[in-house]
């Protein structure tokens, strides 16, 4: 492992952490990244492992409100209609990524598509402060089964990179009632399950064509992954209240059209 490839991993870990939980795509950034810094990982796979950073920074910062759904599973009915509420969302990324693995690494893992989504979704967030219905809950907890279900079929659109798993569910639980700070949480706790299961399923198909230097330079993504998500996760909820989704909306139409013409001016 050469230096310069140590320094591209902690680059593109930092990259991970700080866009995993923005509505702008961890994926895409990365991909881009990649491509334009010319960092290679054997099958995808260190776009998908360094995720695992990110799970563990919203883990820890969210630690104490697990660890009390989790005690009050036995005798609180909200939080047992939370996990059922969570597990229901998390449902249909589990089947159709699984089925759609092969086709999502092999053929939409393209930087092209990536900078088209990016301009395509940053679109659609501009009109998202104005087009959302007024809020009728501002708690995650509260999130109807039949909301948080349908809220799981959106983030399946998240499998195309440069979609953004969280800005489609954020955007899709505003619509469907949710408050952006409810939205924004519940999309937190929705990327445990989802980031996790992608992380186990990629390494069970990937593990064999990792060798040590592959491993050490996830690590090394892993460690800058955290440090960045853990920054980004505990400021999001109150950026977003106060300010909405405007900046994030013309940071995607701005890095998408960047790639755009960076890879036509390079063809």
């Amino acid at each position: 492992m050469s230096l310069i490839d140590a320094l591209k991993a902690l680059l593109l870990g930092g990259i991970e952490g700080l866009t995993e939980f923005l509505p702008v795509s961890s994926t895409g950034h990365l991909l881009l990244a990649g491509h334009f810094l010319g960092f290679e990982s054997k099958g995808k796979s260190f776009e998908v492992l360094v995720q695992l950073g990110a799970i563990l920074a919203i883990l820890y910062a969210y630690a104490h409100k697990i660890i009390t759904i989790a005690l009050g599973l036995k005798d609180d009915p909200k939080a047992r209609r939370f996990v059922i509420a969570i597990l229901l969302a998390f449902l249909p990324a589990a089947v159709i990524g699984a089925g759609a693995h092969s086709v999502i690494k092999g053929v939409l893992f393209n930087p092209f598509i990536v900078c088209v989504m990016l301009v395509a979704g940053g679109l659609v967030l501009l009109a998202v402060d104005d087009l959302a219905p007024k809020p009728t809950f501002d708690d995650a907890m509260d999130m109807p089964l039949k909301t948080a279900l349908l809220v799981g079929f959106f983030q399946c659109l998240a499998m195309v990179p440069g979609v953004s798993r969280s800005g489609a569910t954020i955007v899709s639980a505003m619509f469907f009632g949710a408050s952006k700070r409810a939205a924004a949480e519940f999309s937190f706790f929705l990327a445990m399950p989802t980031m996790a299961g992608a992380f186990a399923y990629d390494l069970f198909k990937n593990y064999k064509l990792l060798e040590f230097n592959d491993v050490a330079l996830i690590i090394i993504g892993f460690i800058a992954a955290f440090v960045s998500g853990l920054f980004v996760v505990r400021g999001f909820l109150q950026f977003i209240s106060r300010h909405g989704f405007a900046f994030f909306a013309w940071w995607r139409i701005v890095v998408g059209s960047a790639g755009l013409v960076a890879l036509f001016a390079l063809k």
